[in-house]
C-alpha cells in the first residue's frame, strides 16, 4: 500500500495491528534492580531519554553479560502515547541476544518496520515517526553508559532546536540512517523546525550556529563524498540563504570591478525563484545601458557562473 492509499484511512486504521496491540499489551514493559543483575552474573545498564516538547521519555533496562557483552534481557518504562509505548516495546524485544555493539546499529527504521504488518505499509502517521527515533535515542545512551564514556563520543550534542530539543547530532543521524531529503522530512521524523522555525534558516527571530537547511546539505554532501559519487546541488534547489550568498560572490568576483571603473555598482535585493532582483548604485542609475547591455552582461554572468535560467530585473519597490 502506498502513501496515497492511506489518504481517507480513520486515524485508528492508520496505525498496524502491531502498534495496537503493543501499546495495550507490551511484553517487555518493567524494570530490573541490582538483585536482578546480580541474580544473573549480569551487569544491569539503565538510560533515559525524553522528549520535552510532547512530554514523552522512556527508560531502557538491559541486563548484560559481562563476559560477553550480550543483552540476555531488556525492558522499559514509557511515559506518553501509544505509539511511544509501541516502539519501546519492539525496541526492547530487538536489542534481546545481540551484544552491546549490535544493538548500536538498531535504527529508528528498523524500529518502524518491525511494527509494520505488512512490509510495505507504514506502521503508523509519518508524524509519529519522533516515537521511534526516542527509542533509537535510548540505545545509544544505553551503549555509551555500558560503555562508560561520555554520550558527545556517540554524537554531537549541539543543540540546534531548542523547542525540540534536538541536537545537531540527532539530525545529522536521522539523516543518515533514514536517508532524508528535505527539512519537512527532518521536522517530520524529529520534530525540529516545527514549533518557532528559527532553526531551520536564517532570518528567524533567534541567531543559531546551525541551522537545519545547512546541516541538510552538508551531509547529503559528505554522505555522496562517501560513496565515491558528486553531488551538484541546482542553484533552484538551494535554501535561499545560500542562494543569496552564491549570488552576492559572483556580483562582487565578476561584476563589482567591471562596474566600479564607471563609478557604479550593483546589489542584490532579492531572489524569486531564479529571478535575481538587483538594485543598481552609482553611475548605474540612469544609464543608458542599464536596462540593456549592463542588465544583459549581468545575467549572462550569473548564468555562466550559477544557472543557465537565471533571469535578472531591476527590484522596483
Amino acid at each position: 500500500m502506498s502513501k496515497d492509499d492511506l489518504i481517507g484511512l480513520s486515524l485508528w486504521e492508520a496505525y498496524s495491528q502491531k502498534v495496537h496491540d503493543r501499546m495495550n499489551n507490551p511484553a517487555h514493559r518493567g524494570s530490573f534492580t541490582d538483585k536482578d543483575a546480580k541474580a544473573q552474573n549480569c551487569k544491569l545498564v539503565v538510560a533515559d531519554f525524553g522528549d520535552a516538547s510532547c512530554g514523552d521519555s522512556i527508560q531502557l533496562f538491559w541486563l548484560v553479560d559481562p563476559r560477553t557483552d550480550l543483552i540476555k534481557d531488556a525492558r522499559f518504562l514509557s511515559f506518553g502515547c501509544g505509539t511511544a509505548i509501541a516502539s519501546a516495546d519492539i525496541m526492547a524485544e530487538l536489542t534481546i541476544g545481540r551484544t552491546v555493539d549490535a544493538a548500536a546499529q538498531i535504527t529508528n527504521l528498523d524500529v518502524e518496520k518491525a511494527l509494520r504488518d505488512d512490509p510495505d505499509t507504514p506502521a503508523f502517521p509519518g508524524q509519529k515517526m519522533h516515537c521511534s527515533v526516542m527509542a533509537y535515542d535510548v540505545i545509544k545512551r544505553a551503549v555509551a553508559k555500558h560503555k562508560n564514556i561520555d554520550i558527545n563520543e556517540l554524537e554531537d550534542q549541539e543543540m540546534v532546536c531548542e523547542c525540540a530539543r534536538v541536537t545537531r547530532g540527532m539530525i545529522v543521524d536521522v539523516i543518515r540512517k533514514n536517508d532524508l531529503k528535505t527539512v519537512e522530512e527532518i521536522t517530520r521524523y524529529t520534530k525540529a523546525g516545527g514549533y518557532c522555525k528559527s532553526c531551520i534558516r536564517p532570518g528567524g527571530h533567534e541567531q543559531r550556529k546551525y541551522f537545519l537547511e545547512d546541516i541538510l546539505r552538508d551531509t547529503r554532501q559528505k554522505m555522496a563524498e562517501e560513496k565515491g559519487e558528486t553531488q551538484t546541488i541546482a542553484f533552484a534547489e538551494l535554501p535561499k540563504a545560500q542562494q543569496f550568498k552564491k549570488v552576492e560572490e559572483v556580483l562582487a568576483a565578476y561584476l563589482a570591478p567591471v562596474l566600479a571603473k564607471d563609478r557604479g555598482g550593483v546589489e542584490l535585493a532579492d531572489i524569486v525563484g531564479k529571478e535575481v532582483q538587483i538594485v543598481y548604485q552609482g553611475a548605474c542609475h540612469g544609464c543608458a545601458s542599464a536596462e540593456t547591455g549592463t542588465l544583459k552582461l549581468i545575467e549572462s554572468t550569473l548564468r555562466e557562473k550559477l544557472d543557465p535560467e537565471i533571469q535578472v530585473t531591476i527590484y522596483a519597490k
